[in-house]
């Protein structure tokens, strides 16, 4: 593709989550610490949202990574499961031989004899369920029983539940009161601002291998960021698309014409040139200006311009 053009060894923009890629990023790491901090004081349910793009994914890979070796570590991508499926997932990662459990209930004995060998050994198990607001209501009750499982003194799952905003939604309906209720730690990712933008931007191109003089201006930059609105998934999209496209042309330097074609091709984008993004800029510092003066206005009533009746 565009790896020799530019001088790269690897795609810097792929929307695959590559924790190669993980950029310093404040939603995240204040998720990250979040999360661990709950796992060191023993609370069970924990709970991570964020729209689409944010990173989820990629956090929970990262997560998986930097969790204390004291932890037994379980993740399930798929959340699309019924109780049955989920259960048996559960056990799959941690090491249970499903093959020859044919009823709910000796799913249910094997599972939990595998959580207190693993409570004996001294350690306890984090699992995580990424994409959890697809879970169906018998499967988010599943993971409610599940976290029953405990000794005398400490639980013997700690669950984290990662997904959309939707996942707010569903917890805050009547029915699932009792498992809102046990979680006692969240957080909520949010997209990147501008500054951030520019330093993933640049942080996945090193991380791929460019060392030239950069290729993203600063004002192609605040562009991107505006017509993404710092979502790392759209940035990608875009940012791949703007190589692709001054490849095809034999450029390296990137335009504000390839960030407009890729928008059009790119969906929940927009793109404001740089004159209309100008103007915008104008007229709100216009009002600002005008607030600011109306408020002296009032706040002296005296002055020679606002006569006194």
């Amino acid at each position: 593709m565009y790896l020799y053009h530019y001088g790269l060894n690897q795609l810097p923009f792929t929307i695959t989550p590559n924790t190669q890629f993980y950029c310093e990023l404040k939603s995240h790491d204040q998720a990250a610490k979040v999360v661990l901090t709950a796992l060191n004081t023993g609370e069970g349910f924990i709970k991570v949202t964020g729209e689409v793009g944010t990173g989820k994914t990629l956090l929970c890979r990262r997560l998986l990574e930097e969790i204390p070796d004291y932890f037994y570590t379980a993740y399930v991508p798929d959340s699309y499961l019924s109780p049955d499926q989920l259960r048996r997932a559960v056990a799959q990662e941690l090491g249970v031989d499903t093959a020859e459990v044919e009823s709910e209930h000796q799913l249910a004995r094997a599972l939990q004899g595998r959580l207190l060998e693993i409570n004996q050994a001294g350690r306890a198990v984090v699992l995580i369920v990424d994409e959890a607001q697809a879970l169906p209501e018998e499967s988010l009750e599943a993971l409610r029983l599940l976290s029953n499982l405990e000794t005398e003194s400490r639980k013997l799952l700690h669950i984290i539940l990662v997904g959309q905003p939707e996942l707010d939604e569903r917890l805050g309906q009547h029915n699932f009161r009792q498992l809102r209720q046990r979680i006692s730690f969240s957080h909520r990712l949010t997209a990147m601002n501008a500054r951030e933008t520019a330093q993933y931007i640049g942080h996945r191109m090193r991380i791929a291998g460019y060392k030239g003089e950069p290729i993203f201006s600063a004002g192609l930059v605040s562009a991107l960021y505006e017509s993404s609105r710092g979502i790392p998934r759209l940035v990608n999209v875009l940012a791949h698309k703007m190589l692709l496209l001054a490849y095809g042309e034999g450029r390296k330097r990137l335009s504000h014409k390839d960030l407009k074609l890729a928008t059009k091709d790119t969906a929940d984008t927009r793109y404001r040139s740089p004159v209309v993004r100008l103007m915008i800029w104008t007229l709100l510092l216009l009002l600002v200006g005008a607030s600011a003066l109306l408020g002296l206005t009032f706040e002296h009533p005296a002055w020679p311009w606002n006569p006194v009746a």
